[in-house]
């Protein structure tokens, strides 16, 4: 759920080579042919659903959104004006930098299309994962995560919460835990009997900050959108999978008609479920002991949200698997992976703007060895950091990255015009930021914190 780093060639609209397709949600990862996640991992293309939304995000426009699981789920809800939600988190381990921002954004994006908007500091997982202390996830999240948050533009009706500190999150984490097994905990994370308790609980931690914005005290079943990179996508396959173990009915649409099957219900609540369908439109049904079959023309989508909201009242969670998307990552400014624990790899929200402009200036690009080869080669902007930091943060203009892109390949474009360019736009962003990080501090109230 949170994000990590991991090494990205990002073309305007192309794939690369594959290298590795590991998903390790606490370590480095490289990818650098997405596809391969489509193939492996069942994660669906963002592209073929891109021209759905009429005002998408620049992240979606630019296929920096590659993938998604189930987010046409989100999209109805959104284009309905019915609930839904989105939810994702940060764990307080390290400075935010660049690829927290991205998160950040298509969270606040979400929230300002409607969504009632969550989200985690993990300090459970890095007080597990990592050592860090109790005071220092406190004063790491909010110094560092929630004042960017804010400033970027999350509105207080949304949710901030430390995980050590939402009892609500925690008791839903022990149900969670009842479904979940060590076999499969291993087989996902690769967990063995060194692994500790605590970095095991904290896993389920995150299934149960994915899922309680479905609980009856937050509204009660929704589709529900996680903004993640694909390297977290272990846990959203394992919540995926609790969410489903969680509900007591399995509803299946059989074309003539919908069945409704018990999974954890006996034949009292069969009875009370079959009653509840008739009572809110249901007419032609036949009742049998392990299973209703629905005859109605309301369709198996109409039944399955009454299957939920009977759930609901029975005490049951009745949750929908969580939609997620999934972002590139950039390359780190020095080559290679970018990674929090290399400073001069990856640009902090918090640092001092004119030594992020000092990092760009000195940053790897994909320009040639000397002058003359620029010009007569042209130069790769394709795995190029600074045409990145463009690409991703730093350019509103399609034309100019185009002109940038094409000037770059044929040769007329040397690198000293880009590094200076997106040095000083990093240095002006950086300043504007860190004047919203303050007025934010003086806000905290407002978001309960």
């Amino acid at each position: 759920m949170r994000i990590a780093d991991e090494k990205v060639d990002i073309p305007p609209s192309a794939s690369a080579t594959v290298m590795t397709t590991k998903l390790d949600p606490w370590g480095a990862v490289s990818i650098e042919d997405y596809s391969k996640l489509f193939e492996e991992f069942g994660i669906s293309s963002f592209d073929a659903i891109l021209p759905q939304i009429d005002d998408p995000h620049t992240y979606m426009k630019r296929h920096i959104i590659f993938g998604h699981r189930d987010y046409q789920l989100v999209l109805d809800a959104m284009k309905e004006g019915k609930p839904f939600s989105v939810m994702s988190g940060f764990m307080p381990s390290g400075r935010v930098h660049l690829g927290g921002k991205m998160v950040m954004e298509e969270i606040i994006w979400h929230q300002e299309h409607g969504a009632d908007a969550f989200v985690a500091i993990a300090d459970m997982e890095a007080h597990s994962v990592r050592g860090v202390s109790w005071d220092k996830c406190r004063k790491m999240g909010i110094e560092e995560y929630v004042l960017s948050l804010i400033a970027l533009g999350f509105e207080p009706a949304g949710h901030i919460y430390f995980q050590s500190h939402s009892s609500t999150v925690r008791d839903l984490a022990f149900e969670l835990a009842g479904s979940a097994h060590f076999s499969e905990l291993s087989a996902i994370y690769g967990f063995s009997g060194e692994t500790s308790v605590a970095h095991m609980v904290s896993v389920i931690m995150q299934s149960a900050d994915i899922l309680h914005p479905q609980l009856k005290e937050n509204g009660g079943p929704k589709p529900v959108v996680i903004p993640v990179g694909s390297d977290q996508d272990a846990h959203i396959r394992l919540t995926r999978d609790l969410a489903r173990r969680m509900r007591k009915f399995l509803v299946e649409d059989r074309n003539e008609y919908v069945s409704v099957r018990g999974k954890a219900a006996g034949p009292d609540m069969i009875e009370a479920a079959a009653d509840y369908l008739l009572e809110n439109g249901c007419h032609r049904l036949k009742r049998y002991e392990e299973h209703i079959d629905v005859y109605d023309a309301a369709g198996a989508q109409d039944i399955e949200e009454l299957v939920r909201r009977f759930e609901v009242e029975e005490g049951g969670y009745g949750f929908v698997p969580p939609a997620s998307l999934y972002h590139r990552f950039m390359t780190g400014l020095a080559g290679g992976k970018m990674s929090s624990s290399r400073p001069e790899s990856h640009i902090a929200l918090t640092e001092d703007p004119k030594e992020a402009a000092r990092k760009v200036m000195k940053a790897v690009t994909g320009g040639r060895q000397s002058l003359a080869e620029q010009k007569k080669l042209g130069g790769e902007p394709d795995g190029c950091s600074v045409y990145e930091l463009m690409l991703f943060h730093l350019s509103d203009e399609e034309e100019e990255l185009q002109e940038i892109y094409e000037e770059c390949r044929n040769g007329t474009r040397m690198c000293g015009t880009c590094k200076k360019v997106a040095a000083e736009r990093i240095k002006r962003f950086l300043e504007e930021h860190q004047r919203g990080r303050k007025a934010a501090r003086e806000r905290l109230r407002e978001y309960g914190l």
